[in-house]
């Protein structure tokens, strides 16, 4: 009855989220021009890595159109505290701006943290580390199965559980997805394995540019043959594309190569056209 209960509040504070930006502003709501420099970041905000290129984007995008949705703060003794749009804030100081247009949300620190961890979930900004924590840390306010969580904030069961799972990896595996050496995919197919094993197969999967694929199979025959990982590199079959790859080249088409595949990339029809001409009847 208590999950229950805990669970009916998830949902009235997505709610409550959504009022505010369709309504931007009610009753207990309101917007004001805040200016930048009274606003403190959200001590409990679960993202750590904002991208620079992507920031300076935004930043261009809000010099050129201004802020198409305001930022939800709180108001606090000392100025406002960031409750939601931390991308949008910080791209606003890149841009040189003196103010913000912000809906002032009443709240307190229980709310903050969430109102933080759902605004991050629903606009997929966090990288799979950073959603995992989060998911945990919602799971753990309110007393959520994986089950319940997946089907209050419409995500798969199947991933709300793989991307928990994340981090049972070693922390430079972490950091090694974190910084996108490797793919979530990658990762996925790493738990289970010693924390030796997972650093032996992280550094093939970047100096090899393996596959997931590559990778599960790596990991399948380790397994058949019971046999231990070294500080060697892991051996994957190759094949040479070269001659090929240099006939296709001079033809004019752009090719690219991995261990085991050939990838042909066409410009339009009359490129296919063009290949198809070289294949024989």
């Amino acid at each position: 009855m208590k999950s229950q209960k805990l669970g009916r509040g998830l949902d009235a504070l997505l709610g409550e989220m959504d009022e505010a930006y369709e309504n931007e502003g009610s009753s207990k709501d309101y917007i004001i021009e805040v200016s930048l420099r009274d606003i403190r970041p959200n001590p409990f905000q679960p993202r750590k890595h904002f991208e620079e290129s992507s920031l300076y984007e935004l930043s261009e995008s809000i010099k050129n159109d201004g802020l198409l949705q305001p930022i939800v703060v709180s108001e606090d003794i000392d100025g406002y505290i960031l409750i939601a749009g931390e991308r949008r804030l910080r791209a606003s100081k890149l841009a040189k701006l003196k103010t913000i247009r912000a809906i002032v949300l009443h709240s307190d620190e229980q709310k903050m943290r969430q109102f933080a961890l759902i605004e991050n979930i629903q606009r997929d900004q966090l990288n799979s580390i950073e959603l995992a924590h989060a998911y945990g840390e919602l799971m753990k306010l309110h007393e959520l199965t994986q089950e319940e969580l997946s089907s209050r904030i419409n995500k798969s069961r199947t991933h709300i559980t793989n991307t928990i799972r994340l981090l049972q990896l070693s922390a430079k595996t972490q950091k090694s997805l974190i910084e996108k050496k490797i793919t979530a995919g990658h990762a996925k197919v790493l738990v289970g394995l010693d924390e030796k094993q997972q650093q032996v197969i992280v550094n093939s999967i970047v100096g090899q540019k393996l596959s997931v694929r590559e990778v599960e199979s790596i990991i399948k025959s380790m397994k058949s043959n019971k046999s231990n990982f070294s500080d060697k590199k892991v051996e994957v079959e190759s094949y040479n594309f070269s001659d090929v790859k240099n006939k296709l080249t001079s033809l004019g088409f752009k090719v690219k190569t991995s261990n085991k595949s050939l990838t042909i990339e066409f410009n339009d029809e009359d490129q296919i056209k063009d290949f198809l001409r070289y294949l024989p009847n």
